[in-house]
């Protein structure tokens, strides 16, 4: 884990007990600082759907998990909006889910979200951090 400084997907219990072992590990070899962990929060409902992300009523339990464990630091969450929809709605949602983290987590108020076609709209609703990978290198090309 050396060449991460956060992970901005932290979804499932079980993820952020691989990272906790790993970063525990690393912490005690080498003393770095704690790695940064948002959790990922479906905005559509749909945990296992095509952006991913925990539901919104399993974030509590999952940051618990997150900032009790050694080597993880709770930096806030983070969603992608539904894809062919407004993303204000969404986005508002996120917002409304991050002021009830901070409220047991004060320091996890870091807001991972909006990508280059909706920055403006996640911006407006709080973002703190931003995806903008096409508007710098151009469009993906299609998976096959």
């Amino acid at each position: 884990m050396t060449y991460a400084h956060a992970v901005h997907s932290v979804d499932r219990p079980q993820l952020a007990s691989a990272l906790a072992r790993a970063m525990a590990a690393e912490q005690d070899r080498t003393g770095r600082a704690p790695l940064d962990c948002f959790i990922q929060v479906s905005l559509d409902g749909d945990a296992g759907g095509h952006r991913g992300g925990a539901l919104p009523a399993d974030v509590p339990a999952l940051a618990g998990q997150l900032a009790g464990a050694k080597g993880l630091r709770l930096a806030g969450v983070m969603a992608v909006a539904p894809f062919g929809e407004d993303p204000a709605p969404a986005f508002e949602k996120l917002a409304e889910i991050s002021a009830r983290l901070t409220a047991d987590h004060p320091g996890a108020s870091g807001i991972s979200a909006g990508m280059s076609q909706d920055l403006e709209v996640a911006v407006r609703f709080g973002a703190t951090h931003l995806r903008v990978g096409s508007d710098i290198l151009g469009p993906r090309p299609a998976l096959r």
